[in-house]
């Protein structure tokens, strides 16, 4: 099946998107609206569990978007409760052909104590070899979720309630996590040692909320309280409120910074920061390190407009829409033909020609991955008449891939671990290409100093090759490290 936004398609993809509500009279209503705001971590399929102390627990799982799958009354209706979860996500797989629903989160366990339900964001690196050691020992899974795991950690627990059976569990796990997790009357919430993946606690008037982004607790009016810290877990309770413990043996904090520069949505809040802020100040970075003689400043829409808007303020070059963003291509638009999906990214975003014409074009954008998309927008600008195209990136050249929660393409798929940046920029036969330097990203976030390369404070394996957590599986099967300098 070929992917529905051939733009899309050549850009690095969160795999999933969580929220919890406690405390709130039809929880689901919450958690879908919740799951709304987080559709840009994960648009393949979305699940909610609930429960109900008369009907007890109850779950949806469906393809597609929110807004066409858990907004009509018939489908809420089965859903009641005032204790609820959710998750959209992206299939690890490939496209939605390759995707069970059964793969779809959140998961759910009875245990001899209650029943509990788990939604995870981040991947976990050991899970193969978790997942043998647990069907040798009898286990029977019903999905290909590495997630799945921590279910099946949790019923081989000894421990005697649901909180510190998830502990115990999640002390096997290596990698990133961010889950949250619901039982019958408690809203759980935790985060792996080193922080990879966001997880932020809002209040909404009697009740509470958890959540992978701020914007999320914007949409249902809930405050802001803060994120939920590096190895803490939380549980919530309607009688006691918000219980924090940090059960994990203590690790540098490693916050993913490509969340600074693409994945989180740009009215979020991160560590305090605004990420559309920091998304300009990235822009301000690279036009003092990389300037270049230009009439216009074009952001690729719509990730790449923050930073543009930052580059045009720094250089003094104008701004302009030079690409317009069809806003009402779904994912679920017909392709009737082989012409039409020819057409490629045309379908998605078209060039402003009475801009563009004559001018020399500066386009900026927060990544290259493959490349493909970038030479077809080149093309495009050039055909509507630009006398020259230059590219600024806003993230150094990706070259190694994620292990952490991120779908991306093999190493020897990602351009820039086969080439240097000048053969790049032949490759995309532009006039010239540059990317934000490593350290000029870290000053752009907020360190000053820049990086610290003996112990980073951001993870920036994708840029560095260099990873906080061993891929352990992935070694197994013959991943080649980045060698020691």
């Amino acid at each position: 099946m070929p992917p529905a936004h051939p733009f899309d398609d050549d850009k690095l993809k969160e795999e999933c998107g969580i929220f919890g509500v406690l405390g709130v009279k039809d929880a689901a209503n919450f958690v879908a609206l919740g799951l709304h705001a987080l559709q840009h971590r994960g648009q393949e399929a979305g699940g909610i569990v609930t429960h109900d102390p008369e009907q007890g627990f109850n779950s949806a799982r469906r393809f597609g978007y929110v807004r066409d799958t858990f907004t009509s009354q018939r489908v809420m209706e089965t859903l009641p409760g005032p204790i609820g979860i959710g998750h959209v996500r992206y299939s690890t797989a490939g496209s939605k052909g390759n995707t069970q629903i059964r793969d779809v989160q959140p998961f759910f366990g009875e245990f001899s104590m209650g029943g509990a339900a788990i939604a995870h964001n981040g991947n976990i690196t050991n899970a193969n070899a978790l997942r043998r050691e647990l069907i040798e020992r009898g286990s029977i899974f019903q999905s290909s979720s590495d997630s799945e795991c921590i279910i099946h950690l949790m019923a081989r627990s000894l421990q005697k309630g649901i909180p510190e059976r998830m502990e115990d569990a999640l002390r096997r796990v290596e990698g990133a996590f961010s889950v949250v997790a619901m039982t019958r009357t408690k809203l759980i919430g935790v985060r792996d040692p080193r922080g990879v993946r966001p997880l932020v606690l809002g209040k909404i008037g009697d009740g509470w909320a958890l959540a992978s982004e701020t914007c999320a607790l914007d949409i249902i009016g809930a405050e802001v309280v803060r994120e939920i810290e590096p190895g803490e877990m939380v549980v919530i309770t309607e009688d006691l409120g918000v219980e924090s413990s940090f059960p994990f043996r203590p690790a540098k904090s490693r916050f993913c910074i490509f969340e600074h520069v693409y994945f989180s949505r740009p009215d979020s809040i991160l560590g305090g920061r605004s990420v559309y802020e920091t998304r300009e100040s990235i822009g301000r970075e690279l036009a003092k390190e990389a300037p270049v003689d230009a009439d216009l400043v074009c952001p690729v829409p719509d990730s790449g407009t923050p930073a543009a808007v930052g580059f045009a303020a720094e250089s003094g070059i104008p701004f302009g829409l030079g690409i317009v963003r069809n806003q009402y291509m779904g994912r679920t638009f017909i392709e009737p033909s082989e012409q039409i999906r020819n057409m490629g990214v045309r379908l998605k975003l078209n060039v402003n020609r009475a801009l563009i014409r004559d001018k020399r074009v500066i386009l900026v954008d927060d990544s290259v991955v493959r490349g493909t998309t970038s030479r077809k927008i080149k093309e495009m600008i050039l055909d509507a008449g630009a006398a020259e195209v230059h590219f600024r990136i806003a993230s150094p050249p990706t070259a190694w891939p994620c292990f952490y929660g991120v779908d991306t393409p093999e190493r020897d798929k990602l351009l820039a671990a086969t080439m240097s940046e000048e053969e790049m920029r032949d490759h995309l036969q532009v006039d010239s290409l540059k990317f934000i330097s490593l350290d000029g990203l870290y000053r752009a976030v907020g360190v000053a100093g820049g990086r610290d390369n003996a112990s980073p404070q951001y993870c920036d394996a994708c840029f560095s090759g260099e990873y906080p957590v061993e891929p352990a599986d992935m070694i197994a099967q013959g991943f080649q490290m980045k060698a020691a300098e």
